[in-house]
């Protein structure tokens, strides 16, 4: 068997272009503001491309940036006035933060109507709950993934999932739950991973912990949703030189599984992409117009 590859560009650029016809249909344009705290190269490059996508959809995008060395309160003053702008519709505080500052605190100042990650307390509760609300990302992205490889109709399936994070292993959990997927969530802790890993029709890992998963943790025919995004060396490339790789071993895992998701070219780009649709999701609430169909 030789897995069929889940094509990251193919389906990010499906919802983007949903998320462009839905905001050439709404009768203003969404905002996205973004707030950037130090000089990061990797997040200089992410907070640029999601402006960049943010223009291309046809919405507005607003870029702060702070220096390293700003205070928590100063961090937090940039994130209240943007909750209290009107025009500002989605607010994402680009992460990590340079140290010494506090995440955790500066994301529950972000106003849960404009919480375009996904992140703060109310958001990650109203998910639990199973009521509505604006979902993370990375792990939304999970689940589109999953749907155009196996069917709108995931019920019944059993995901497992290796990593229980706030950031993409629990959420990833709750929404495939959501779906009527039986869910296991396994980690560090759980015994014989790869026996477990050996049960799912739908494997998620997401440790960051490269090439973890082999083959033979693999269900024949299952589909394999690699979140995991490591830099390793890559010495065939030249000496220094480096590589990305996931958190499955893509050439054993494909020889067992039915689909996969390469890295990079997955679940990455979903990312951005469900970062826009939130962001007119989120817009449609706040300002009282009707969310378009396609999304």
């Amino acid at each position: 068997m030789s897995a069929k590859r889940i094509d990251g560009h193919e389906i990010s650029a499906g919802v983007k272009a949903a998320v462009a016809k839905a905001v050439a249909a709404l009768p203003g344009q969404p905002c996205l503001a973004v707030v950037l705290v130090g000089e990061d190269p990797a997040s200089q490059v992410y907070v640029r491309n999601k402006g960049k996508a943010t223009v291309e959809a046809g919405m507005l995008s607003r870029h702060y940036t702070l220096a390293a060395d700003a205070t928590q309160a100063e961090v937090e003053a940039v994130i209240a006035n943007l909750n209290a702008d009107p025009s500002v519709d989605g607010i994402l505080l680009q992460l990590p933060l340079p140290k010494g500052l506090d995440p955790d605190a500066a994301i529950a100042r972000i106003d849960p109507a404009k919480d375009v990650d996904g992140l703060t307390e109310i958001s990650t509760g109203r998910l639990a709950l199973g009521k509505p609300g604006l979902r993370p990302c990375t792990p939304t992205g999970c689940v589109i993934m999953a749907k155009e490889a196996l069917g709108e109709n995931l019920s019944g399936k059993h995901v497992v999932v290796i990593g229980r994070s706030i950031l993409v292993g629990k959420p990833t959990a709750q929404l495939f739950l959501a779906e009527n997927c039986t869910v296991t969530i396994a980690h560090s802790r759980t015994k014989d991973l790869a026996a477990v890993c050996r049960l799912a029709d739908i494997l998620v890992p997401a440790v960051g912990q490269p090439e973890m998963v082999r083959g033979d943790w693999v269900k024949p025919g299952a589909a394999i949703i690699d979140v995991g995004i490591n830099r390793v060396p890559a010495p065939e490339k030249g000496e220094g030189k480096t590589k990305l790789v996931g958190d499955a071993h893509f050439d054993s895992c494909a020889e067992v599984a039915a689909h996969i998701t390469p890295v990079p070219g997955g679940v990455g780009l979903m990312t951005v992409a469900c970062l826009l649709r939130n962001t007119v999701i989120a817009a449609c609430a706040r300002r009282g117009w009707t969310l378009p169909p396609d999304l």
